[in-house]
């Protein structure tokens, strides 16, 4: 029996994307089989689909990095049918058939049982995006960032991973600073749980400066650059950033100054390639103490064939919160 999909192509060295009818057999193989009931879009989802960046690594392939929906059949014992799971990262949407389809096969050591309490939906308007603000906040509380330590700074706030970042860090009694270049976005920050909002058009971050004013104890970053340069020189003593994204540029210019006379940390966020054991702990988290009812303000849930016009405004910097993609009929 044929399903829909949203498959990538390359034609004629020119990445195309559209609604294509396969069957289970023209899937990449995998152990385990699930009906999709939603997915979600990820600025990483739009710039394959797009081809805006060189982000899949092989034609065709079935776009989306998440998906959530119930096991339809498997091969291995840890999961049996009629099993609520998600996938996110590792390949899907890349190098293997994704999210994007009404059947996914994956292989079983990518899947992750949906934890308790949490719904299908509640779990894509997470998805990878939340799952990269949750392991953002789990490294830096390691390196010891705790609520009393001083305010927390998110870039790139309105995006999905900055949204979620405001949200959880908020929960967690965190003084949150978020930073958006839209002007329009401030209440809606506030309503997130944002204590200060600052718009990225008010901040000097030309100085040439080794170090500037101490301002956080914790930075969380989406967009790199020139911003992650400016948050590397204003951090407090023992200041602690998370890098994930690279939306202003992924070149890094700095100098050794804040790391050897602030003690100023440097962490690397990759959530597609985190091992099971640690993601698993990070689900848990999600739906525990992580777990809040304003998720509700950022979803906005859109029907499959709604796909390209999202990808179309989140590229031109239209889209906030999480569009979550319904994807069963």
């Amino acid at each position: 029996m044929s399903f829909r999909a949203y498959r990538i192509f390359n034609e004629d060295n020119h990445t195309v994307s559209r609604f294509v009818n396969l069957i289970q057999d023209d899937l990449d193989p995998g152990e385990v089989v699930i009906r999709a009931a939603y997915s979600s879009v990820n600025y990483k989802d739009a710039l394959a689909a797009s081809g805006t960046a060189k982000i899949v690594r092989r034609f065709p392939c079935v776009g989306g990095i998440d998906v959530a929906g119930v096991v339809e059949s498997s091969t291995d014992a840890r999961f049996k049918t009629g099993d609520e799971v998600l996938v996110t990262g590792y390949d899907m949407g890349v190098a293997h058939d994704g999210g994007y389809a009404e059947h996914v096969r994956v292989p079983a050591d990518w899947v992750v049982r949906v934890p308790r309490g949490m719904s299908l939906l509640e779990s894509m308007v997470l998805g990878t995006a939340g799952f990269t603000a949750a392991l953002a906040i789990h490294r830096l509380e390691q390196n010891d960032m705790r609520p009393e330590n001083g305010k927390v700074v998110v870039t790139g706030a309105t995006g999905g991973v900055g949204s979620l970042a405001v949200v959880m860090l908020s929960h967690l009694g965190y003084h949150v600073v978020a930073i958006t270049g839209k002007d329009s976005e401030y209440d809606y920050l506030k309503s997130l749980g944002a204590a200060e909002v600052m718009g990225r058009r008010d901040i000097d971050m030309t100085s040439t400066r080794s170090l500037e004013s101490a301002q956080w104890a914790g930075a969380l970053d989406a967009v790199g650059g020139t911003t992650l340069s400016w948050l590397i020189r204003t951090m407090q003593q023992n200041g602690v950033i998370a890098s994930f994204g690279n939306a202003g540029g992924v070149e890094l210019n700095t100098t050794v100054m804040p790391f050897i006379l602030r003690g100023v940390r440097l962490i690397g966020i990759d959530s597609a390639a985190t091992a099971m054991p640690l993601r698993q702990v990070i689900w848990r988290r999600l739906s525990t103490e992580l777990h809040t009812q304003k998720l509700g303000i950022l979803a906005h849930t859109v029907a499959f064939e709604q796909l390209p016009l999202v990808f179309e405004k989140m590229l031109r910097g239209e889209t906030r919160g999480r569009n979550v993609v319904k994807i069963e009929a």
